[in-house]
């Protein structure tokens, strides 16, 4: 069984993060080991939540796997609070990285146009050092543009502006750069990516829907880190990831009695089941 580790905050109350990235990969058939980097009473939504830091914890906790000598076959970093958890995951990531395993690396910190609160330009410069490190990155456009200190754009571009883009990213260091809620035509959205090695870039396309749940960009990277590792290509990991976000929002809104705060994936998960199977993944 292959074997992976996450490394994000987790919501007691809330779907994102490590609440999300447990249940789905192993659900698709790999151990889901974690590193959480804070627990939080709910995610950040709610007003008035509670927070304690982990980032003291991180450092014995990576010692002791490497005294017990655990290996991992893909490391997939989430939202991370800190520069100091930023350079304590880029010594995680050096001190097991192979070359056969993977690094994913979703540099949560912005959207909208907009950085999360808590974030600065300067974090964004930090968070390239540790893209530069992985295997694939999986920024949003805004999380692309203050990487790499350039004008968001929020429509109206065309595939030669995402091609740029992509090429800037893939420059940093990563072996694939990947771009998601890419809107090329009206009523579309989806990935780009482009391979540093190969030089050629992929893209992926569904429908658009157009309301926003808390976590969906958690559910995605966390059914395409699950992809990889049941040997499905990039390609086709971000793309069973998209169909199953989306068919995970859809369902959730057809529910007349469904919560504000999170999409309602859990039901959805014999469809993913379905979905791996059709791909010839038993």
């Amino acid at each position: 069984m292959k074997r992976i580790v996450t490394i994000q905050d987790i919501s007691c109350v809330g779907k994102c993060s490590l609440t999300v990235a447990l249940p789905i990969i192993s659900a698709m058939g790999i151990e889901t080991s974690v590193l959480p980097t804070a627990v939080l009473s709910t995610h950040t939504m709610f007003r008035g939540f509670t927070f304690r830091d982990l980032t003291g914890d991180i450092a014995p906790i990576v010692e002791h796997w490497k005294r017990e000598k655990f290996g991992f076959d893909a490391i997939y970093t989430g939202y991370l609070g800190s520069f100091e958890q930023l350079e304590l995951v880029s010594r995680l990531i050096d001190d097991f990285k192979t070359p056969e395993n993977v690094a994913f690396i979703d540099p949560v910190m912005a959207d909208n146009g907009k950085l999360y609160p808590g974030f600065t330009p300067e974090f964004a410069k930090a968070m390239t050092r540790l893209c530069s490190k992985a295997d694939v990155i999986v920024p949003n456009l805004t999380e692309a543009s203050f990487m790499l200190d350039v004008p968001y754009v929020a429509s109206g571009y065309d595939e030669a502006y995402v091609r740029d883009i992509l090429t800037k990213l893939a420059a940093l260091g990563p072996r694939c750069a990947v771009l998601t809620g890419v809107s090329l035509e009206p009523g579309k959205t989806g990935i780009m990516g482009f391979d540093r090695g190969s030089r050629e870039f992929f893209q992926y396309s569904h429908r658009k829907v157009n309301v926003s749940f808390h976590g969906t960009g958690d559910l995605f990277s966390s059914t395409a880190v699950g992809g990889l590792m049941r040997g499905l290509s990039l390609l086709d990991a971000l793309t069973l990831a998209a169909d199953f976000t989306v068919d995970c929002i859809e369902a959730t809104m057809k529910n007349p009695d469904h919560v504000n705060y999170a999409v309602e994936f859990e039901p959805q998960i014999p469809s993913l089941i379905d979905r791996m199977r059709a791909l010839g993944l038993k």
